[in-house]
């Protein structure tokens, strides 16, 4: 079984229609199914409400890269690798259905279908459009990929969703909307995922991975269907989502499997033949519908009838089905067998749920951690190969400054003085990355590869539209440069440059506060901000590292304003000029005495005899709290003689439960200006740490540098970084869902039932997109992250987050190769950023903090001042799109072109229901959207569901009846631009028409 994946190349799909054979002699076989008008519930098939009806789900499940990259599978290229071409799947399955008109089929994968889509005829299209309008093809998901649910941020989910119901929407209208949402192979299900899917309209969600002792908890209460509650903040039904777990995973039942790929004998129908197999079959099949029915509450049951890159030569599976259909259904005359079988879809098999009116359990936490048998955790993937997912966390900032950048400036960024710009590429891969094989690092090396060389391609065009659109709102032209490398401290322009100017964007719609770091070549600097005036600066001398030389970064502080841009300039000065020169500053050695770093909100002090850090003090709240953090490594399993299990790119699976430090002391430096403080530690020649302290800063930031990581002694490693404390945390702490809501974890737990833990590491570790947090009650330590890591509290007062792997065994999931992570991968740097608060303002801090990690601000340079934009153009320094900054409370979730004269926006309450209670920042917040944007004027705005494919106004679910007791269905409040209130939690989402102004 796969552990799946799907990617989409970056750009625009070539049209190869005229090479591509036309299917037309297929057309006269396309016949309608009966009573078949349009798509949705009223093209389902007819049930016998007295029996035990089986739907069978004919599908595939193509990974958008796994072990073969993307253009490899959708070609069929590498067979040797995996036998897999998506375009001859497609082909197949057309002729297929125009075969015969009862059967149906099920897609899922956007970043193919759109691909294959796109090489068609006029002609086969049509085709296509008709099987869709009958409800015989149906999309369910209809996303760009299969996301993953434990490394995914749900911005990132909401965006690749969107763009594949989009690609539906334009291309099928409301026939080829999805009803249900389909995720039978991610390794743990998120309740944000839930909740997302809830507001995007979906009537239910169906997946395949859910943990080997709470199925069987489930199939013996009858709760293997159940309503989902996915928020805590919103009001129910809104986040709630029917939920329902697939027997077979997403295969089919054993002996049952008619694909190429599968060695099931066939329906063997004729008696004389020595392989006659019918009768049996049957039998064997009617036992099979009663067992797995008795597990369910309806008299409906589902048995999914393909599984990874089957129906490639699909009339194998149908005429099989087909004959099974027959020879069951007619055993009901014949033998008062009380088992009905029907091709359907997910659609159709909700649809029957939905019918039977019945009351459901409701679930209010989430699937996590995954395993699938003892000692067999899916919790390493949460970590693995964290390079990717920081290219990853960099591309999703990257594409919305893009997209922002777009939508303020209009058609003038996609076609200006730089070229033709396009979002398009980069949105695409982003895309891609969210697949559950992608950002998740779990597929091959030269896969891994590949989802980086997307993002890659998808930069370039991003910066063009960039170039075009910063020219256009500066009034300026000029040649700019954006320093990709800025992690390793390379910037040629910066460093090569005697004077250059610094473009800072903001994204957030809110003023930020903006640490800029650049490195420099030696000399003095001045550094003067919009207005002309000389601000402070320092110049700090930092050790090389990595076969790097010593090199010199400067800094100064920038003041932002909201969804803008300021211009500092820096120029090389005279030493003759002592009050504008910036010195340098060199990190000293520490001579034993205590180290502190401070400034007027935060103190941090380390151990004189360990160099590392021992206590953190919030002078503001008059907090102090001992705290100790090292980085440690777990010894990974290759098997013992309770499990062969290894730890692998999926699983983790530690050889012992104590891990061991790097080092139990560090080298340190000092370095100390009026701007920043910091601690440089060296742990080893593959471990270091910087601990940092900018002015007027309110979180500790420790930026940590890890591998290439040894394994000469033949040991796998999993680095962790571990914070311990003295908080009596009561085996509770807490971790974010997808970068949203918080979700209570207990060591050796879980809510629903009883569990029997087998890996007291691996079994309590978690999915932490942004944010992990530990707590007394009084007093809270949160770190937040800048990637997806696993993290944990092992211990009361301690957590920890793994920065890094490296393997020498394969964890026997299907990948085939250890978690080696070879070439730029080895190598990782990153950042934790520690806040102590007093509880009730700890939200506060967490919450936009994280806002900024995410959407850091954007630099970019220029050498000088170039030539105006135009001859009217008024050159500015600074500017702002919005006239007014929106509320804290408030996130500016998307602002992006979406078509000549639209933009899409959403707008975001990002505070929980009663979590902040010093600032009221979890109060509703009413908005006026009249005349709040700079760049153009909103003409007409229309709402819609958080996928943007369907009117908010018309847009209906299937109502479902929890045991909590009845829910309100209240009607869509009627939109009024000057007063549109968002609750806690709440994401509200706009098409709206607008019109640019001119240049001032």
């Amino acid at each position: 079984m796969a552990a799946g994946g799907c990617r989409s190349a970056a750009g625009p799909w070539p049209d190869f229609r005229a090479r591509r054979p036309a299917l037309c002699f297929l057309f006269v076989l396309l016949l309608a199914a009966p009573g078949a008008r349009a798509a949705g519930y009223q093209t389902c098939p007819p049930v016998k409400p007295d029996m035990l009806n089986v739907h069978l789900l004919a599908h595939t499940h193509d990974d958008v890269g796994w072990l073969k990259t993307v253009d490899q599978y959708f070609y069929g290229i590498r067979n040797d690798v995996q036998h897999a071409g998506v375009q001859y799947i497609l082909d197949s399955v057309l002729s297929a259905l125009a075969a015969e008109p009862s059967r149906r089929f099920v897609y899922v994968e956007m970043a193919f279908f759109s691909r294959w889509w796109r090489q068609q005829t006029n002609a086969t299209q049509e085709t296509v459009r008709d099987l869709v309008r009958q409800g015989r093809l149906e999309f369910a998901n209809g996303g760009w990929v299969m996301n993953d649910e434990a490394a995914t941020h749900y911005g990132a989910i909401v965006d690749q969703m969107t763009l594949g119901l989009r690609f539906l929407e334009d291309t099928f209208g409301s026939d080829g909307r999805p009803r249900v949402a389909w995720h039978i192979d991610p390794f743990g299900h998120s309740r944000e995922q839930a909740s997302l899917f809830a507001q995007m309209g979906f009537d239910g969600f169906f997946f395949g991975r859910l943990d080997y002792q709470d199925k069987q908890v489930r199939k013996e209460k009858l709760e293997m269907e159940q309503l989902w509650r996915g928020s805590s903040s919103l009001k129910p039904p809104t986040a709630d989502l029917f939920t329902g777990v697939l027997p077979n995973g997403y295969n089919p039942p054993k002996n049952l499997c008619w694909d190429i790929l599968c060695a099931d004998a066939p329906v063997v129908e004729d008696p004389q033949s020595p392989e006659y197999n019918a009768d049996k079959l049957v039998h064997y099949f009617l036992k099979l519908a009663k067992t797995q029915g008795q597990y369910y509450r309806t008299k409906h049951t589902v048995m999914t009838m393909g599984s990874d890159f089957q129906y490639e030569k699909a009339n194998l599976w149908f005429e099989n089905l087909d004959k099974l259909i027959r020879l069951v259904n007619s055993e009901q005359q014949e033998n008062g067998s009380r088992v009905h079988v029907l091709y359907s879809t997910p659609a159709c098999y909700l649809w029957e749920l939905n019918k039977a009116n019945l009351t459901w359990s409701v679930k209010e936490d989430d699937f996590f951690p995954y395993a699938d048998g003892p000692h067999m955790f899916w919790t390493g993937y949460f970590s693995s190969r964290p390079a990717l997912k920081r290219y990853e966390r960099l591309s999703y900032n990257f594409l919305q400054v893009c997209n922002r950048l777009e939508a303020l400036a209009g058609p003038a960024a996609a076609a200006g003085p730089y070229g033709a710009g396009s979002s398009a590429p980069l949105q695409e891969a982003m895309a891609v990355l969210q697949h559950h094989d992608a950002v998740s690092g779990t597929a091959k090396q030269h896969v891994t590869d590949d989802y980086a060389r997307q993002l890659a391609a998808g930069w370039g065009p991003c910066e063009v539209l960039m170039s075009n659109a910063l020219s256009r709102l500066s009034g300026f032209k000029e040649v700019f440069s954006f320093c990709q490398r800025l992690n390793v401290s390379v910037c040629p322009p910066s460093q090569s440059a005697s004077r250059f100017q610094v473009i800072i964007y903001n994204p957030l719609g809110r003023t930020v506060d903006h640490m800029v770091r650049l490195p420099v070549s030696e000399g003095a600097l001045a550094v003067n901000d919009p207005d002309g005036k000389t601000v402070p600066s320092a110049v700090v001398v930092l050790p090389g590292f990595y076969h790097q030389e010593e090199h010199s970064e400067l800094l100064f502080a920038a003041r932002v304003p909201a969804l803008g841009f300021s211009i500092y300039s820096v120029a090389r000065v005279s030493s003759r000029r002592p009050k504008a020169r910036t010195k340098a500053v060199r990190p000293q050695i520490s001579q034993g005495q205590v180290l502190v770093i401070k400034n007027e909100y935060i103190r941090a002090t380390f151990n004189p005899d360990t160099g590392l850090l021992m206590k953190i003090e919030n002078i503001d709240q008059k907090l102090v709290l001992p705290v100790d953090q090292g980085f440690f490594w777990y010894n990974a399993s290759t098997g013992n003689k309770e499990s062969r299990q290894a730890s692998g790119a999926y699983i983790f699976r530690p050889s012992q439960k104590r891990p061991m430090p790097v080092s139990r002391w560090a080298r340190t430096r000092v370095v100390k200006t009026a701007l920043v403080q910091e601690i440089h530690q060296n742990f080893s020649a593959w471990c270091s740490q910087v601990i940092r302290l900018y002015m007027r800063q309110r979180h500790l930031e420790l930026e940590w540098t890890v591998g290439p990581i040894p394994h000469d002694d033949g040991w796998g490693k999993e680095v962790i970084s571990r914070f311990d404390t003295r908080l009596n945390t009561k085996g509770r702490f807490y971790t974010d869902s997808n970068g949203r809501e918080i979700l209570e974890r207990r060591r050796d737990y879980r809510p629903t039932w009883k569990l029997n833990q087998t890996e007291p590491v691996a079994g309590n570790y978690y999915p932490v997109n942004s944010r992990i947090y530990i707590t007394d009650g009084v007093t809270q330590l949160t770190v937040l992250t800048d990637r997806s890591q696993g993290g944990s509290s092992l211990q009361d007062g301690s957590l920890e987050l793994m920065v890094h792997r490296r393997l020498l065994e394969d964890d026997s999931r299907g990948v085939g190769e250890p978690l080696l992570e070879l070439g730029s991968g080895q190598v990782v740097r990153g950042r934790h950023l520690v806040l102590l608060d007093r509880v009730g303002r700890a939200a506060a801090g967490h919450r936009l903090l994280a806002e900024e990690v995410v959407l850091a601000p954007q630099i970019v340079l220029s050498s000088s001042r170039g030539t105006t934009y135009h001859p009217e153009a008024i050159p500015q320094t600074q500017y702002s799109g919005l006239h007014r900054e929106l509320p804290p409370s408030v996130h500016l979730l998307t602002l992006a072109r979406w078509g000549p004269e639209t933009v899409l926006l959403r707008l975001e309450h990002q505070f929980a229901k009663g979590e902040d209670s010093c600032r009221n920042l979890s109060a509703p917040v009413t908005l006026d959207l009249q005349n709040l944007f700079s760049a153009f004027t909103i003409i007409r705005l229309q709402e819609t569901t958080l996928a943007a494919n369907q009117p908010r106004a018309s847009a209906s679910r299937l109502k479902w009846t929890p045991d909590t007791g009845p829910v309100a269905h209240p009607t869509p409040p009627v939109l009024d631009p000057a007063s549109v209130t968002l609750q806690p939690m709440e994401i509200r989402t706009f098409l709206a028409q607008v019109q640019w102004k001119r240049d001032s």
